[in-house]
């Protein structure tokens, strides 16, 4: 028997950071350490509840739930007529990543940029819960309404401590996700007009039951769905907002905006896996409802041209900050390459790719915010009082892979110790950097891209797909490369180059996330058998979703 704090635990991380961001607006911003101290209890939950789910999902506590797949009926309504979160191996895997990248950018962001205007912690924590809610979720409507609440949490981030560049670029991104949310909406609405439900684990069996027009308008609703997705997911040539607003973010919010993509890839994952192997699907033929090969081949198609816009993105980059945007593009086009491929040996490779360009990209754009402040010239007496001032950079003292007009504040009253040795702490972190991002040896993100290259080259002997699966192999490979030239000529610049150069006063609390994040990926990398062997798991629970739907449905399957 479940005990009741166990059986509660998958409303937590929704639970917790909309307590918290309710209760922060009670308190004036000068009661910052209150205001704090509610957050970061709310951070703690979350990572701690993220944590016993994960485990729950596991093969240590089996007894637990049915084969590691555990759903919480709100108000105790079965689906699919009730609401319901469902927790498995990909979800917990999703929670425990959202609340370390949130650590390591809430941590970050209490050095100065939390400070520079109201409210930063209340959308933080509806960030968090909308990210955390979608992961949960099992039906549509939820699906968009935690995306919704993301989004909104998002818009005020992104014009956090605002300038000129940052409300520019925040309209174009306020305008295309709106377009996206549209699309959802009317996607969800069609789907729920001809299926009379939306629960993900019932939506397979009622769409084989429909024929003829219904079938029609409910192919086009999913594909219109599909594309909102696919916003999400920054895919080309949708993603043109991605990398301007990564790059105008400050460096806890970017790296919070690290985990948004990847919101879109596991929706296209989790629908995707729901029609395959199921036997309540073995009757449908030809049933379009959002698999992994969407739009026909189209997603293998997608995905390359992403990682192809990706690597010119790279190379013409010239600030630190949106060549990581870029690499945030790459990685994205490579999962849903994988997913368009559609080969089963893929899956847990990429899902370790996954994990660790995440963190590293999350590292990296925080890294960024510090790498800017070693070209910014002294501001006087006068321009340091104002909080809200931006710095002056002489033309002669701006090098190639430094931003031309510069958005970070005066940070003279960050607060913290200050770490010594700065210069060679951010040369290293830099370094662990472009090895994780670039997939080099020898750490998780070279055995990510190995695994996933030498599974697929195996899977290729004498199919159908080799080319396609070359193609993969080549596109890899020169992404790898570009990044390795592109971060390697602004690594030159940023740190070998002693004209204009400053060095500044880094606080541990700004310091220690990047360090911390840049040792779990080293962790990945130490204990890659064991994360694999999970992750394994993982996708074989994705290829044979009959536990999950009948799990969900309590046995039920719909006529």
């Amino acid at each position: 028997m479940m005990s009741p704090w166990l059986q509660h635990l998958p409303v937590v991380p929704i639970v917790a950071p909309l307590i918290a961001a309710a209760v922060i607006l009670f308190f004036a911003e000068r009661s910052r350490a209150v205001r704090v101290a509610i957050a970061g209890a709310s951070m703690l939950a979350q990572f701690a509840a993220a944590l016993v789910l994960l485990a729950l999902t596991t093969d240590l506590f089996p007894d637990v739930w049915r084969q590691g797949v555990g759903v919480y009926a709100i108000g105790a309504w079965q689906a699919p007529f009730g609401i319901v979160l469902v927790v498995d191996r990909l979800t917990g895997l999703m929670l425990i990543l959202t609340s370390v990248v949130g650590l390591a950018a809430f941590f970050n962001s209490l050095a100065y940029w939390d400070r520079v205007g109201p409210h930063f912690h209340t959308l933080f924590q509806l960030l968090l819960m909308g990210v955390n809610g979608a992961f949960l979720t099992g039906d549509l409507f939820n699906l968009f309404v935690f995306f919704e609440v993301l989004l909104a949490a998002s818009y005020g981030l992104l014009l956090h401590g605002s300038s000129t560049q940052r409300v520019k670029i925040g309209l174009h991104y306020i305008v295309v996700n709106l377009v996206g949310s549209l699309l959802f909406l009317i996607g969800v609405s069609l789907i729920y007009g001809v299926t009379g439900s939306l629960n993900i684990a019932d939506l397979p069996a009622q769409a084989a039951a429909l024929r003829g027009k219904e079938r029609a308008l409910f192919d086009a609703a999913t594909s219109i769905l599909g594309v909102a997705f696919l916003i999400k997911a920054g895919v080309w040539p949708l993603n043109f907002w991605l990398v301007g607003t990564y790059a105008a973010a400050s460096a806890p919010v970017a790296a919070a905006f690290a985990v948004l993509t990847k919101v879109g890839v596991y929706v296209l994952i989790r629908l995707g896996s729901l029609n395959q192997g199921a036997d309540v699907l073995a009757s449908i033929e030809g049933s379009a409802m959002l698999r992994p090969d969407l739009f026909g081949g189209g997603m293998f198609y997608l995905g390359v041209l992403t990682m192809g816009f990706g690597i010119f993105g790279m190379l013409a980059a010239q600030q630190l900050a949106r060549l990581v945007g870029y690499s945030v593009i790459v990685s994205s086009g490579l999962m849903l390459t994988v997913l368009g491929l559609n080969i089963p040996a893929l899956m847990a490779p990429a899902l370790f790719y996954l994990v660790g360009s995440v963190l590293a990209t999350a590292a990296f754009f925080m890294l960024s915010g510090m790498t800017e402040r070693v070209w910014r010239s002294p501001a006087p007496p006068a321009a340091a009082a104002a909080p809200t001032a931006e710095p002056v950079v002489p033309e002669h003292y701006v090098p190639f892979g430094v931003r031309r007009a510069p958005v970070l504040p005066a940070q003279d009253d960050e607060v913290g110790v200050a770490i010594p040795a700065t210069m060679a702490f951010l040369g290293i972190m830099f370094a662990f950097c472009v090895l994780l991002v670039t997939g080099s040896p020898p750490l998780s993100g070279f055995i990510a891209k190995f695994a996933l290259l030498s599974a697929a080259i195996e899977a290729a002997q004498g199919a159908p797909w080799a080319t396609a699966v070359w193609t993969l192999v080549a596109v890899t490979l020169a992404t790898g490369l570009a990044s390795l030239i592109a971060l390697t000529r602004i690594g030159m610049r940023l740190f070998w180059s002693a004209t204009g150069r400053n060095t500044p006063r880094l606080r541990v609390l700004e310091a220690g996330p990047v360090a911390v994040l840049v040792l779990l990926c080293i962790g990945l990398t130490v204990a890659a058998g064991p994360v694999m062997e999970f992750l394994d798991a993982a996708a074989a629970s994705l290829r044979e979703p009959q536990v999950y739907i009948e799990t969900v449905l309590g046995g039920r399957v719909a006529p």
